[in-house]
């Protein structure tokens, strides 16, 4: 599995571990299984359709008022479930090259329409200060462009990494919202508590997104626990995502009634403003859909893009 997918896991997390547990929900994000190897016919190499929308190295344009600016493609940890492993870790480095960053600019200064502008990857908040400061201070530059939100498992992975002069260089430009990635409630640790709160306390708005897995926060009382632990940190579950069909993933993805029935079961166990938006990314690239008890049809299968198109998914294929 470690000669196809890249792996890592920092010390922090590591720490984290439960070694006396089998199934220990942080080992299980982060240790490599030889079900990874068993791809299924419909998974697929590159599950939300990001290259359909990449105009220019680095960035993934798919919604009329948002970009997606991947500045690189190295993370402190890799994931086993997650939608890029194809792409991220690779020996050459995955960051863009100063020609490749100007021309993600270039983009962006050339679409008036383009509201917010996301910092994902790989990870942007594992880059140096100096380098995520120059993206920062040239995405100023740009009127129409009014917020920027980064997508980081850093508070979690390397706490330690949210210091001082970095909170300073999120406050100092356009508005920043900071989207945590958190699957379990172990995740949120000591450290990590006194980073998010260094972060909430110089105003940064806190989020998160969490990917539903089997067997690490597929229960009631796993994801009660999660977004109860979220909140006290003041940080505003948004999505949780539905498994994407990365290759070698099934043994990680639910069924979309599950995760429907999961929803259900949360509403009244945990305060309405902690409950985050179920959504499924429609395989292709067509964006997110929403998967409330309703918004999938039950006898079709289908799933509603932004566009109001309808797209088929048949969340049986690749299950376990």
């Amino acid at each position: 599995v470690a000669e196809i997918y890249a792996g890592a896991v920092t010390p922090h997390m590591a720490g984290l571990i439960d070694g006396r547990a089998p199934d220990d929900p942080i080992a299980r994000q982060f240790t490599p299984d030889r079900r990874e190897l068993d791809a299924t016919a419909d998974e697929l190499s590159d599950p939300i359709g990001d290259d359909a929308h990449s105009p220019v190295p680095g960035i993934v344009h798919r919604y009329p008022d948002r970009v997606l600016l991947l500045p690189t493609l190295i993370c402190p940890v890799y994931c086993r479930f997650c939608f890029r492993r194809e792409k991220v870790g690779h020996a050459d480095g995955g960051v863009l090259t100063p020609d490749q960053l100007e021309g993600a600019f270039d983009y962006i200064a050339a679409h008036p329409a383009i509201r917010e502008v996301i910092l994902s990857g790989g990870d942007p908040l594992g880059i140096s200060d100096r380098r995520l400061g120059h993206i920062l201070d040239r995405l100023d530059e740009f009127e129409h462009v009014e917020t920027i939100r980064i997508h980081s498992r850093v508070p979690i992975a390397d706490p330690a990494r949210i210091t001082p002069a970095l909170i300073a260089l999120l406050s100092r430009a356009k508005p920043v919202w900071l989207s945590v990635h958190c699957n379990h409630a172990r995740e949120i640790s000591p450290e990590t508590e006194a980073a998010l709160a260094a972060l909430s306390r110089a105003g940064i708005p806190l989020l998160s997104q969490t990917v539903l897995l089997r067997g690490v926060n597929d229960t009631v009382d796993a994801m009660a626990e999660l977004l109860r632990a979220l909140i006290r940190c003041r940080v505003k579950p948004y999505y949780l995502h539905h498994a994407d069909m990365a290759p070698g993933t099934a043994h990680f993805r639910t069924t979309i009634a599950e995760g429907q029935a999961l929803m259900r079961d949360l509403r009244g166990r945990i305060p309405g403003y902690a409950l985050p938006h179920y959504v499924l990314d429609i395989p292709g690239g067509f964006g997110k859909a929403p998967l409330g008890p309703d918004e999938r049809d039950a006898d079709s299968g289908q799933v509603t893009d932004w566009r109001g198109r309808a797209h088929d998914y048949d969340d049986e294929r690749g299950e376990t």
